[in-house]
């Protein structure tokens, strides 16, 4: 329940009449301190924007510092520029004027005042464009980066080094014999060159570490959003359709599916799954979701049974059975 306006009125005059420093510290910060902007412009509250601007035009005329020579001239000038500025502006105004109507409520005031000088004049939409922007190229850039770490790797890797080297030289890409007049470092850097080439274009390499796509791009994404949407949408009900109400068998591709959704994992991490595993779950039935649920159980009966047996699971269960971590122990 609300407290009534006359109690809150009383507590706002016991602060003016025992803490009269900290309230009016309040007030001086805010807009034209202890001034009222409509008198320093010398108007009404009923004043329209454009009398407001003659206002200021006229007076900032008089009072410039460098028109007016007057000791006082460049502090008036400023209180002048502060109630412009505070009245020129629809809500800064109207937020003004709630002010002088309630004064008491100078938490309020201080927050909407400070929150329109701190907060960006920037259009929220440039943010947002230039945020996803730079998200956009960073993400785009790291995954560059991980091909490029993997692509090195197997490089260095002697038997996929040794299969590059074979095609290239089936393909004549690597010659040592017509040396020229290269020296024999850049013979080297040459034929790392032609190594990582054909690498590329020979290994598939999934996962995490494949090789970057611009629809793969958070900005592209987004303004394909509603494309896969729909994409999706069709997909569900063509899939309701044939397999729900049809009752037709499932394909390949959608037992591949069905496999990878009960098995958890992502697109990327099914990219990665070898074929060979692929085609054992497929042979195991796993794409039937009670298939899959024995399978798992039996998957983790077996890991048990592996760890009973495993001397260090032994002396781990030992120690956790004495009281792990949290035992205390004390030495002579």
């Amino acid at each position: 329940m609300a407290r009534p306006r006359w109690k809150f009125a009383i507590s706002i005059a016991i602060l003016f009449v025992f803490f009269p420093d900290f309230i009016l510290g309040q007030i001086q910060g805010l807009y034209c301190g202890e001034q009222n902007c409509y008198d320093v412009l010398g108007l009404t509250r009923e004043a329209t924007t454009r009398e407001i601007g003659k206002a200021y035009r006229q007076l900032a005329l008089k009072y410039h510092p460098d028109r007016n020579k007057a000791a006082d001239a460049e502090e008036k000038f400023t209180i002048i520029a502060t109630a412009y500025e505070t009245l020129r502006d629809e809500e800064s105004r109207a937020d003004y004027d709630d002010m002088l109507d309630h004064p008491e409520k100078y938490f309020q005031h201080y927050y909407r005042y400070y929150r329109r000088r701190v907060a960006p004049k920037v259009d929220v939409r440039i943010v947002i464009v230039v945020t996803l922007t730079v998200i956009s190229v960073i993400q785009y850039l790291g995954w560059w980066q991980r091909y490029n770490q993997a692509i090195s790797y197997i490089v260095t890797v002697p038997k996929y080094r040794t299969r590059a080297m074979d095609i290239a030289r089936e393909q004549g890409l690597i010659n040592n014999k017509k040396r020229g007049r290269r020296s024999k470092e850049e013979m080297k850097q040459e034929e790392e060159a032609v190594l990582r080439t054909v690498i590329e274009d020979m290994m598939d390499i999934r996962g995490g570490y494949s090789k970057p796509s611009i629809y793969d791009v958070l900005w592209v994404k987004l303004v394909l959003s509603p494309y896969h949407v729909l994409q999706y949408l069709y997909w569900y009900v063509t899939w309701i359709w044939h397999f729900s109400i049809c009752k037709k068998p499932y394909g390949r591709e959608e037992k591949m599916y069905l496999m990878r959704r009960n098995i958890g994992y992502t697109s990327t991490q099914w990219d990665a799954v070898e074929e060979s595993v692929k085609e054992t779950y497929l042979q195991k039935g796993l794409w039937d979701r009670q298939v899959f649920l024995k399978w798992r159980k039996e998957q983790e009966e077996e890991m048990k049974a592996k760890l009973a047996e495993d001397p260090k699971y032994k002396r781990y269960r030992r120690w956790m059975k004495q009281g792990g971590a949290t035992r205390m122990t004390f030495d002579d």
